[in-house]
């Protein structure tokens, strides 16, 4: 296990800025608790990592996309496409696909190509590009299965020979929605949206031509708008977050939504037992696929963990929580409440069944856990956000570990690696052992400064609220009544002050001479 642990591979960081990105290396940060700069910053608009983390996509400012090796970040490729409007890696970077601005039907706008060789190995034309839509093609994590949404129907390719054009159609009358099983690639979900009274349904299919005579496992519901489809570690379990946009009880102005659960092997096809009424925030199954966490629920929301056979065996309490991140390795898990709720963060080791910390990241964009399990990563980025820019590195346990501010972040994103290449968690954090905290603002805005941060810092108490016109009470009051703003005594006040404490010193001793007397 020592041994797993020493040849583990380095984490790294793809940070994004307006002029560049550039690429950390992850922590342990060993030299002052900063990070190393594996790579320089470079121009670019965007830039993102395939699936498996083998190679970086560079738009650059020009319409030039260039794929890099993510190891000796030396270029690959670069491709001269005009008017691309998005872009988008292969699992295993084998295939680009873009998306080009389209004036007529002829021209086919949605191109795969080759890295390799360079060339478009499959075109099509598409009208439009939504998030349900893109990429137009889905691949499975290795590759060896690819599939696209057409009019009723889905289409099947020969990953390894595009050449060979569709390989099979399977027909599916009013389908809008897919999503393929990614590891392994062999089953495919369709949703088809209600019609003419007609309910709304998620259908399973096997991607096998043989075998795709019947669906698997079918759904059926009505009250639906969009749905979110979930495949599991293992594609045996299809988790199916359905919205409305109108919720009937008028319990909420954001509509209603459901969670249903689907198995491939036909054992369960249901709503999930929920505990508690009101909008799934979030759910996300565990790397091995055996089990889920769903975080939903009107606020406080409740959090549960649940096994394959959609049967409860943990639950994790409640809070203003609407975010779940399961730890790669999966024995822990992170609820946090991001968005419009404060940033509160709660680690949980799920395995003994017990908290192991909680802390809090205000503004927080995105958050995920490094692949080695140990560190948790939150950032606040633009254009969500544009002031307080941020990355944040937390332990697994929640303590903060590195905090550096920035003018203006646009992404910062893991490289993707495979948790079975780290070993066992456990010994992961005794070989990282303890660790300074330190916070560190960004040299654009003034000296660096270090501090040292407490394990879970609690949260800063907000100042009153002082509404425009009190702003410039204090004065006023120093002209009126003979104070200073700064709250010291003019000599006037001063001069006053003195004489009524003499007129009252005065009358006392009066009194008493009185009450002596008689």
């Amino acid at each position: 296990m020592a041994a797993a642990v020493e040849n583990s591979p380095v984490l790294e960081i793809l940070v994004r800025e307006p002029d560049g990105y550039s690429i950390w290396n992850g922590p342990p940060f060993k030299n002052n608790n900063q990070p190393g700069i594996k790579l320089e910053k470079v121009p670019c608009s965007n830039a993102k990592y395939s699936e498996d983390g083998s190679r970086i996509m560079v738009t650059k400012t020009d319409s030039a996309i260039g794929i890099y090796d993510s190891n000796t970040l030396k270029e690959i490729r670069c491709f001269q496409i005009p008017n691309v409007v998005a872009s988008a890696l292969s699992p295993c970077g084998a295939y680009l696909q873009t998306f080009q601005k389209s004036t007529t039907p002829q021209e086919k706008n949605v191109v795969l190509w080759s890295i390799e060789t360079g060339d478009p190995v499959y075109e099509q034309f598409q009208k439009n590009m939504t998030k349900a839509t893109w990429p137009s093609i889905q691949f499975s994590s290795d590759e060896a299965v690819a599939c696209r949404l057409a009019t009723n129907e889905i289409q099947f390719f020969d990953a390894a020979d595009f050449s060979k054009g569709i390989s099979h159609r399977l027909r599916v009358p009013g389908v809008a929605a897919v999503e393929l099983s990614r590891a392994p690639g062999s089953h495919v979900a369709a949703f088809v949206p209600e019609s003419k009274g007609s309910p709304a349904s998620v259908q399973i299919y096997a991607c096998a031509k043989e075998l795709q005579s019947q669906p698997l496992a079918r759904r059926s519901f009505f009250r639906c708008s969009t749905v979110q489809l979930h495949w599991n570690h293992g594609s045996t379990g299809l988790l199916v977050v359905v919205q409305s946009d109108v919720d009937k009880t008028n319990q909420s102005y954001y509509g209603e939504s459901k969670l249903h659960y689907l198995t491939t092997d036909g054992a369960f096809e249901g709503l999930v037992p929920l505990r508690k009424e009101g909008p799934i925030h979030d759910v996300q199954w565990s790397y091995s696929g055996k089990e889920f966490a769903v975080v939903y629920g009107f606020m406080p929301a409740s959090a549960t963990v649940f096994d394959k056979k959609c049967k409860p065996v943990h639950e994790l309490g409640s809070g203003p929580y609407n975010t779940v991140r399961w730890n790669p390795k999966g024995k822990l898990l992170c609820l946090a409440g991001f968005g419009n709720l404060p940033g509160d963060m709660a680690f949980w080791d799920i395995v003994d069944k017990k908290q192991l910390g909680t802390t809090r990241a205000e503004c927080s964009v995105t958050s995920e856990w490094s692949a080695d399990g140990c560190y948790f990563m939150t950032a606040t980025t633009a254009p969500r956000l544009q002031v307080d820019n941020c990355v944040k590195f937390f332990n697994y346990n929640g303590s903060l570990l590195f905090k550096k501010m920035f003018n203006k972040l646009f992404q910062a994103d893991w490289k993707p690696e495979s948790p079975d290449k780290f070993g066992e968690i456990a010994e992961l954090i005794k070989s990282v052992g303890s660790v300074k905290i330190e916070e560190t603002k960004s040299q654009g805005q003034g000296s660096t400064t270090k501090k040292p941060a407490s394990a879970n810092p609690p949260a800063q108490k907000p100042a009153a609220y002082r509404p425009p016109h009190a702003k410039n009470a204090a004065a006023v009051q120093a002209e009126l009544f003979g104070g200073s703003s700064t709250g010291e005594m003019s000599k006037n006040a001063l001069k006053n002050k003195k004489k009524r404490e003499k007129q009252k010193e005065k009358k006392a001793a009066e009194a008493a001479a009185a009450s002596g007397a008689t």
